[in-house]
């Protein structure tokens, strides 16, 4: 006797349960395909899943490539110490900082997520910073005294520029069917500043750690494929207006796609990883030369160099490179009954407008792995305007204080087995994906009040769906 496969055994399950007709139960199911199975076309990662489902290149690398992925990967991993040092490549830390490493802040690669507990350090998420004013189409002014990003921890002898602690006031709601929810909006409280007190006008935005996987892939996105989804006055009414960021590139001067960063704030993995570098450890490049150090803090500036840079353009090209051939976990639970009628409701209420499944990267990528390949990011890479909840007030480029670009969905459900946590949305402050839909207003306030007026099985099949990416 032949076994029967999953999909037809969970369908008949689910008509005897609900008694209800094939033709009705087709109906609630969106179509699928075997190549949604593999978010990453060829490259998915099939093999390691678990807490390392993140850690993987993507299959079907050269033996060249694979040297440079774990020679990148090391430069990733591993801490960096204060100089001199006789680790030589690796010196260089600080004097301010927020993480001793890349890997700190991107566990297993994975997704940062802010404190729980009022005592708990900063680490996973940080704090940019700037002043009103800034022009058009430029990067935001820095604070001439605390400079574009709180560092809250320092070398020996030089002082940390504050300490962080999170309040959340809780915020009540209830489903269209009566169910109650709660949310917390977080509050950050900068205490201790050690270069003076703050200016009044201050512009504070949190920013978790996303993960960092198929980032290679978003990348090898052909330009003009971002920019025709681009609908910046909404001229076909669907109330979706996504915005093309355009950033200034550190290696040409010129403005540039933004592709990367809660706000497309990098045009590049390149400028992603050499601004990290610079804000997050304190570490020169040949994009990002100049000292992290302001004019008033003089202990820092006094420290001593790693070198000049003190991440080399070799250093800096591994680290590129990895995380450029970083893969994506395969799906699980793809062709699920549950799943698929989520999907269909996932289409329905819009969220698929923003959060677009499919793409297809060039032909000509920075490798063979990436070029050519049928991807499901489930984004546009486009900014858009999220509402006042989700506000940070603080513009970037051409993004205003109300918008975002729209994050990847791809390994979401994977978040919790990497990274033991479901924290989601720029800041963290969501607890799962419900939560992170109940934040959502602006353009996306039409699929958030959709939402909210699912039936309790709907919208936990909507959150599996989700889930199952």
């Amino acid at each position: 006797m032949t076994r029967p496969s999953a999909l037809p055994l969970a369908l008949l399950l689910a008509l005897t349960l609900a008694g209800a007709g094939c033709d009705d139960l087709e109906a609630e199911l969106a179509p699928v395909t075997a190549a949604e199975r593999l978010p990453a076309g060829a490259g998915t990662n099939t093999l390691l899943l678990g807490s390392n489902a993140f850690t993987p290149p993507l299959e079907g690398l050269t033996a060249e490539e694979e040297l440079a992925f774990y020679s990148g990967n090391s430069f990733f991993s591993q801490a960096w110490v204060a100089a001199p040092a006789s680790t030589d490549a690796r010196d260089g830390l600080g004097p301010l900082f927020n993480a001793r490493s890349c890997g700190a802040c991107h566990a297993f690669d994975g997704r940062g997520r802010p404190p729980l507990e009022a005592d708990e350090p900063l680490l996973g998420l940080l704090l940019r910073l700037s002043l009103p004013g800034a022009a058009d189409d430029e990067a935001p002014l820095p604070d001439p005294v605390y400079g574009g990003q709180l560092q809250p921890f320092a070398l020996p002898g030089v002082a940390p520029e504050a300490t962080v602690r999170v309040e959340r006031d809780v915020v009540t709601g209830s489903y269209d069917d009566g169910t109650p929810y709660t949310l917390e909006r977080p509050r950050y409280l900068l205490e201790a500043p050690g270069y003076g007190a703050l200016p009044d006008d201050l512009e504070v935005s949190p920013r978790v750690a996303p993960q960092v996987i198929g980032m290679g892939l978003l990348e090898a996105i052909p330009e003009a494929a971002i920019v025709a989804r681009a609908d910046a006055d909404d001229a076909d009414g669907d109330g979706i207006s996504g915005r093309v960021q355009r950033v200034r590139d550190p290696r040409t001067g010129a403005l540039a796609l933004g592709r990367f960063g809660w706000k497309g704030d990098a045009p590049s993995l390149e400028a992603q990883s050499a601004g990290a570098f610079h804000g997050d450890m304190g570490l020169t490049t040949s994009l990002a030369p100049g000292p992290e150090c302001t004019d008033p803090q003089t202990d820092c500036a006094a420290s001593p160099s790693g070198g000049d840079p003190e991440v080399s353009d070799a250093i800096l090209g591994r680290v590129v490179t990895y995380l450029q051939l970083l893969a994506v976990p395969v799906r699980t639970r793809w062709n699920d009954v549950e799943v698929r009628r989520g999907k269909r409701l996932f289409t329905r209420l819009g969220c698929a407008s923003c959060h677009v499944p499919e793409a297809r990267t060039a032909d000509d990528a920075a490798s063979p792995a990436l070029s050519g390949q049928r991807i499901f990011p489930y984004t546009d890479l486009l900014l858009h305007d999220m509402g006042p909840d989700l506000a940070d007030g603080r513009p970037v480029f051409r993004a205003s204080g109300q918008e975002w670009k729209t994050p990847p969905l791809w390994g979401i459900g994977r978040i919790p087995a990497v990274n033991k946590h479901d924290r989601l949305l720029h800041d963290g402050r969501a607890r799962g994906v419900a939560e992170a839909i109940l934040w959502h207003g602006g353009e996306a306030e039409g699929a958030r009040d959709a939402f909210k007026a699912l039936s309790a099985d709907e919208r936990a099949a909507l959150i599996a769906f989700v889930g199952s990416l």
